[in-house]
């Protein structure tokens, strides 16, 4: 029996994935240090962030004039929303790698395979995007 090979999807697929989140945890590295020295002011200061610990996350939002959803976007210039940056870019990570294999499937001809990614790249995006109002925002 032969082992088995991965096709050069599969392979470009773990790729960009590596090379991705492999970026995208630097950013996280750096946002996150950018935030705890303080270079960045916080939106919340951390000993009003300490009171919150033990309170649902709603309490939390709520006494900040904080928005769940993308609304962080805008206070980026702020070390405790700034973190958040990479976190979506990670999250995005996957999207990305799609969309990469879509041109390898294309090359090949695998049309199921296409059809099946861009399926994958609407779904995950339209849940990133919060238009479809599910879960706990």
């Amino acid at each position: 029996m032969s082992p088995l090979k991965a096709s050069d999807a599969e392979l470009f697929y773990a790729y960009l994935m590596n090379r991705l989140t492999l970026f995208g945890f630097g950013v996280l590295i750096i946002t996150f240090l950018i935030y705890v020295t303080g270079i960045l002011s916080s939106y919340v200061p951390m000993d009003k962030v300490i009171q919150y610990w033990t309170q649902p996350s709603h309490t939390y939002l709520t006494a900040n004039n904080i928005h769940p959803g993308w609304n962080w976007v805008g206070k980026v210039n702020y070390g405790d929303f700034l973190v958040n940056l990479p976190v979506a870019m990670l999250a995005g990570v996957t999207i990305v790698c799609y969309i990469g294999v879509i041109f390898k499937f294309l090359k090949t001809r695998e049309y199921i395979l296409v059809v099946i990614a861009i399926l994958e790249v609407l779904v995950l995006s339209a849940a990133a995007s919060g238009i479809l109002q599910t879960g706990g925002h």
